[in-house]
């Protein structure tokens, strides 16, 4: 089973296929794993490794170590692109992290002004206001919607809370407003003898539709790049993503970047 990605809260900085040079921001244990979701093909593997025993860090550790590994890279004149918030879990689950938000704002400013900040988010958290506002402070808001369909949606995302829907999670994202990127992943496969595929032409129908509700300013649709704790998902070629990704822009005219 694999296990937790990052053992640091500050990571990288590290090549992105989707953002450029990237240095990551972990807000979940350094030695377990806390998601509200728990997908079949997360790289950090399933929520049953356990949360570890470091805790969730602090908004005040969070800006010691960023300023200290920004200020390092600032001095040596190295190259940064985006800091991105990702790690072993939800970020946006850590309670401290609207104000870790404002924090990096701040760094960002003080030491790369020019450098983009981006949140990597499974959307779980959009019904609290203080998340949605953090959120709408940051170059990128990067927000998952994998399926329409609320079987495809539980069977791969597998959310925690069951009060989690495919419907409420499409109107919290229209709400957000356009400032929002979508994430989608595209991949088949099998689950404990269940089929798995939302590259079907009803999925990609029922996600356009969704594209369209929701209006957000970017789509990013992705496959498998890593080894997942679900062995029998496979990835989803690149030409079949492209073409995937000039039906949702015929039909929405929506911008679609494909990694």
């Amino acid at each position: 089973m694999q296990t937790v990605m990052f053992s640091e809260t500050i990571f990288g900085p590290i090549h992105s296929r989707r953002l450029g040079t990237s240095l990551g921001v972990n807000l979940s244990p350094r030695d377990g794993k806390v998601c509200s979701f728990d997908c079949l093909y997360c790289e950090a593997g399933y929520n049953a490794q356990g949360a570890g025993t470091t805790g969730l860090p602090a908004r005040d550790e969070v800006a010691r170590l960023l300023e200290d590994k920004l200020k390092a890279m600032s001095a040596a004149g190295d190259r940064l692109d985006v800091i991105t918030f990702s790690g072993n879990g939800e970020p946006t689950v850590n309670p401290d992290f609207p104000g870790i938000i404002d924090d990096t704002l701040r760094l960002r400013d003080k030491y790369y002004p020019a450098v983009k900040v981006s949140v990597l988010t499974n959307s779980t958290m959009l019904h609290s206001p203080a998340v949605v506002e953090a959120l709408r402070k940051v170059d990128n808001a990067i927000l998952k919607l994998d399926s329409a369909f609320e079987p495809t949606l539980r069977a791969l995302d597998r959310p925690v809370s069951k009060n989690f829907t495919a419907e409420k999670v499409i109107g919290q994202l229209a709400a957000f407003g356009p400032k929002a990127i979508i994430q989608t992943m595209i991949t088949r496969g099998s689950h404990e003898g269940t089929a798995i595929d939302n590259s079907t032409a009803a999925e990609v129908d029922a996600l356009i539709e969704a594209y369209r509700l929701i209006k957000p300013r970017e789509i990013m649709l992705y496959s498998l790049d890593r080894p997942t704790p679900e062995t029998n998902l496979r990835k989803v070629p690149r030409e079949e993503l492209e073409a995937i990704a000039a039906r949702i822009t015929a039909a929405t005219s929506i911008p679609v970047s494909v990694a």
